[in-house]
């Protein structure tokens, strides 16, 4: 069934959720197989190791951009047709969210892509972040946090009434960002040779790259035969987490790409970890770490919403189409959590790289 059929047969509301879930399904499965994560990265790179935290989240980043790439130079999607490049970006929010976005993660032990995948292994602490992430995301989008939002995002904003694309600015050719993702792949293959990564971990870190060309790929078609405007997004987790809470709690919201996406992780990273039998309740050590973890989700809460992305969001899918504000947010979030790394855990109780 090809996806004109499919729209159809069900309507252009539910094939955006259908494609979400899918590419949240390819997404939950590698993500928890690979055990990405930018949080776990970050902290390896603060303490002075090139290891295969680091590995895995470069072979994830550099593939996503060779897919998503490819997929432009194919004519499969235009980058210059997604939410994210063809609205404005804001600077400061990304560099203040960005930065408060990776303290969080750091305090929560996982960015909230990473506590979605965890919490679908049975992993309680993640459940309760997830959720502390998902409501004052909410409140930062549209509640009593959305004034100081909007206050800070409008302090930079970028020209033109749309995101900055890094490689016309810097007047390179479309293919150089295949090449540079290509380059990047051999750096996270060296380093994965080095730390003798076996190959089914490295398949699965790639597929979570693909899963945001899916993404981008598929509501790109969905676009181009859909009577009603359709955003062209992929994978990302702060405004879809806060819309999939609204979904449930209210009866009047409808179904889109959001929607499938986070029920669609979940699901694909429940049935990877029960397959494999790593499906386990865990809850929190004491008291003094859900405090940590709960104030660490809610700065991503507000972070991710501020900076326009979480770690997935910003760190892969917006980056892979090289969006300016995406990159300066990644780049904030590498700063904002190996500083709080050096500053909380390697001068007190460590916790877990």
């Amino acid at each position: 069934m090809d996806l004109l059929t499919l729209v159809e047969s069900i309507g252009e509301a539910p094939a955006a959720a259908l494609l979400g879930l899918l590419t949240g399904v390819i997404f939950g499965v590698a993500a928890q197989r690979s055990r990405f994560c930018l949080r776990a990265a970050t902290v390896e790179f603060a303490r002075g190791r090139m290891g295969d935290k680091v590995a895995v989240w470069l072979l994830t980043f550099s593939t996503a951009v060779i897919w998503v790439q490819g997929a432009q130079m194919l004519g499969l999607f235009r980058a210059e047709d997604s939410r994210i490049m063809a609205i404005p970006g804001s600077w400061s929010g990304a560099v203040i969210g960005g930065l408060l976005f990776g303290v969080g993660m750091v305090l929560a032990r996982g960015c909230s892509g990473r506590l979605l995948v965890l919490a679908a292994t049975g992993n309680l602490r993640s459940v309760i972040s997830g959720l502390v992430f998902a409501v004052v995301a909410q409140m930062t989008l549209s509640g009593w946090l959305a004034p100081a939002r909007d206050t800070l995002a409008a302090l930079s904003i970028t020209s033109g009434g749309h995101n900055m694309d890094l490689l016309a600015t810097l007047g390179l050719p479309q293919i150089s960002g295949l090449i540079f993702g290509i380059l990047v792949a051999l750096i996270a293959f060296a380093v994965s040779i080095h730390n003798k990564i076996g190959l089914s971990r490295l398949v699965f870190a790639s597929g979570v790259g693909f899963a945001v060309a899916v993404g981008w790929v598929s509501t790109f078609s969905l676009a181009q035969i859909a009577f009603d405007p359709v955003p062209i997004e992929s994978a990302t987790f702060t405004g879809p987490s806060a819309n999939t809470l609204m979904f449930f709690l209210n009866n009047t919201a409808v179904l889109e790409f959001d929607i499938g996406l986070v029920p669609g992780v979940f699901l694909g990273s429940f049935l990877a970890s029960w397959l494999t039998k790593e499906f386990k309740f865990q809850g929190f050590e004491d008291e003094a770490n859900m405090r940590r973890a709960i104030t660490g989700a809610a700065f991503m809460g507000f972070g991710g919403m501020l900076a326009g992305g979480c770690a997935i969001g910003n760190g892969v899918t917006g980056s892979s189409v090289f969006a300016g504000t995406a990159w300066l947010a990644l780049l904030c979030m590498w700063i904002g959590a190996m500083i709080t790394d050096v500053l909380v855990d390697q001068r007190g109780v460590r916790q877990p790289a």
